[in-house]
C-alpha cells in the first residue's frame, strides 16, 4: 500500500510519520516490543498500523537516529537495549552548538544536576569509586597543562555522576557536560587565572564525598558550577 496523492483531505506526511513513531513507541512502552527484539518486517508493521511503507520507513529512520531502533545488516530492525546513554546521546548536540544566553542556561541546568549527583554520590559512593575520584583530583593538581586538566576534570565529574547510581542522571549530565562544551567555557574562564580556585572547589567536593556528607557535597558542587555560571553570565551581558 502506497501513500495516496496529495488532496484537500490527505493527511500530511509528517503527521502520518509522527503517528507511526508514537505507535511504535507505545508498543515498546506497553511491552509488546522488548529491548533487543526484532521488529516485524516493514511491510507487516505498516499493514498492522494501517500506514504506507514509505511513512513506516521514515518512522523507523527517525527512531533509529534517536537510538530507539537499530538496523542490523542482513538481519532486520531491532529495538535497542534502550539504555539512557544511548537515548540521550543526541542531547549533547544542544550543548555543543549553543551560544550566549543558551550556554548560561545549560550551566544553570548543570549546576542543579551536578549538585544532586554529588549529594547522591556522597551517600552511595564505594571505596573503589572514591579512589577513582581521588585519582583524577590528584592528576589535576599535578599539572598546569590545560588539556590534561580538562580531561581529568571531565573524568572527575563523570566518576561522581557514576557513583550517584542513577544511569539516567549520569546520561543527562554527560550531555550537558560534553568535552566540546567544557572546552569552550574553560578557554575563557581559565584565562582569568581560575586554576587555583577550581582546584580548591574540586577539593571541597572530594572532602564532602570522603565525609559521606550529602548536603556538604551538594553545596560544594553547586558553588563550583555556580562560579563558572556567574562568570559566563557576566561575559554574555557585557
Amino acid at each position: 500500500m502506497e501513500d495516496t496523492p496529495p488532496s484537500a483531505t490527505a493527511v500530511p506526511r509528517g503527521t502520518v510519520t509522527q503517528r507511526a513513531i508514537e505507535r511504535i513507541k507505545a508498543m515498546i512502552g506497553d511491552g509488546l516490543l522488548e529491548p533487543g527484539q526484532r521488529l516485524p518486517t516493514e511491510r507487516d508493521l505498516a499493514a498492522q498500523l494501517g500506514i504506507s511503507r514509505s511513512s513506516m520507513r521514515e518512522a523507523i529512520r527517525a527512531l533509529t537516529v534517536l537510538g530507539v531502533l537499530e538496523a542490523r545488516h542482513g538481519s532486520g530492525i531491532y529495538v535497542t537495549q534502550l539504555r539512557a546513554g544511548d537515548l540521550l546521546e543526541t542531547f549533547g548536540v544542544v550543548a555543543d552548538l549553543s551560544r550566549g544566553t543558551r550556554l548560561v542556561e545549560l550551566l544553570e541546568v548543570r549546576r542543579i544536576l551536578e549538585s544532586t549527583a554529588a549529594a547522591l554520590a556522597a551517600a552511595r559512593i564505594t571505596p573503589e569509586q572514591l579512589a577513582l575520584v581521588e585519582g583524577h583530583l590528584a592528576a589535576m593538581n599535578a599539572t598546569d597543562d590545560p588539556e590534561e586538566i580538562l580531561a581529568h576534570d571531565l573524568a572527575f565529574h563523570r566518576a561522581i555522576a557514576s557513583a550517584a547510581g542513577n544511569e539516567t542522571l549520569a546520561a543527562i549530565l554527560e550531555g550537558v557536560s560534553s568535552r566540546t562544551f567544557r572546552a569552550r567555557v574553560w578557554r575563557g574562564y581559565q584565562e582569568e587565572g581560575a586554576f587555583a580556585r577550581t582546584r580548591r572547589e574540586h577539593a571541597a567536593i572530594h572532602r564532602a564525598l570522603l565525609a559521606r556528607d550529602p548536603e556538604a557535597a551538594r553545596a560544594a558542587a553547586a558553588a563550583h558550577v555556580g562560579e563558572v555560571e556567574e562568570w559566563l553570565r557576566a561575559q554574555v551581558n557585557t
